[in-house]
């Protein structure tokens, strides 16, 4: 078994107002991911997530696809810590954080 990885994804393009978290939240749990994401002001979505590599390797897939309305330009992916795992809400596997 190998140990699981934490991401950060930055995904750019129109995905705000297009149901692209809760796309994002339900291909997490779908994958067994743990983690959380939110909306930023400068118009990306941002998420973090923890699970074995070819879990978030697929969901990693999935967000440069997005949901149906949504136009992905770029994801931006780099290693997370476990901080920023820390900011989803407690008792939640994975969280749809406040915009930032």
């Amino acid at each position: 078994m190998t140990a699981p990885i934490l991401r950060r994804l930055v995904i750019h393009g129109l995905v705000q107002g297009v149901g692209y978290r809760a796309f994002v939240e339900e291909e997490a749990e779908a994958l067994g991911l743990e983690g959380w994401v939110r909306n930023r002001r400068d118009g990306t979505v941002e998420a973090v997530v923890v699970g074995s590599a070819e879990a978030v390797e697929t969901l990693i897939a999935a967000c440069r696809k997005g949901p149906f309305a949504a136009r992905v330009d770029h994801v931006v992916v780099s290693d997370a810590d476990a901080a920023a795992l820390g900011q989803r809400r407690p008792g939640e596997r994975f969280s749809m954080l406040p915009t930032v």
